[in-house]
């Protein structure tokens, strides 16, 4: 879309304002680098739009394309004007946070998905050496089984089941689950409410939470949090 105004809010907003494009970029950002990854990570868009959209990004200077490790398959990357969109996410984030973020919604409570947002962010220097598998037993609207399978080399994400032992399982109810990940209550806290149950080596359970680097928008919901008290 074409706003046909000479500002710079315009330009970037035909750039960034369509549907779904800023979800692209922040799953870019966190590392998503295959057309197939970057559409897990977005569940209900549908394959021809994200290939339009990334098209469009990569047409507007955001998003090169590149040749894959493996024959026909390409990696998408941000340019240096995409990775500086980070900034602006977080701060459209932060916004909504503020202003727009209140209790999760049942349809926005997708058990695979927070899944998949957690292996984006588990800190690989903190796990042990070898294979570690954590079996996720979420409950709620629609209970889940799924699993982590992780090593100091990649993590990968398993909705059947891996072949692998469980080292340790992670019991919750996924509304609780988003929330420790958002940063609306701590990890600490759920586990002395019994609120998130973890069974396994007591090292390994203790371990667990260092392995998390949470949600990139659990910063500003904590100092939200911290406000409403100071407020309070």
């Amino acid at each position: 879309m074409r706003y046909h105004q000479y500002c710079p809010v315009a330009r970037a907003s035909e750039i960034l304002a369509d549907r779904w494009t800023p979800l692209i970029v922040r799953e870019l950002l966190l590392g998503s680098r295959h057309f197939n990854e970057v559409q897990r990570g977005l569940p209900g868009i549908s394959r021809s739009l994200l290939v339009s959209r990334l098209r469009h990004l990569e047409d507007s200077g955001v998003v090169e394309r590149h040749a894959g490790e493996r024959p026909n398959m390409t990696e998408y990357h941000l340019t240096a004007g995409g990775i500086e969109l980070r900034d602006v996410l977080e701060h459209l984030g932060a916004w909504g946070v503020k202003w727009a973020f209140t209790e999760p919604k049942p349809d926005e409570l997708d058990s695979a998905l927070l899944v998949w947002k957690i292996h984006q962010r588990i800190d690989r220097r903190e796990l042990p050496l070898g294979r570690t598998v954590l079996q996720f037993d979420l409950a709620g609207r629609k209970p889940r089984r799924l699993w982590l399978v992780m090593t100091p080399q990649e993590v990968s994400v398993c909705l059947k089941p891996p072949g692998f032992d469980s080292d340790l399982i992670l019991r919750a109810d996924v509304s609780v689950l988003y929330q420790v990940w958002l940063g609306h209550i701590d990890y600490e806290t759920a586990v002395h409410r019994a609120d998130i149950v973890v069974d396994g080596p007591p090292g390994l359970a203790r371990a667990l939470p260092h392995w998390f680097m949470w949600s990139p928008m659990a910063r500003f919901v904590r100092a939200c949090r911290q406000d409403q008290r100071a407020s309070a």
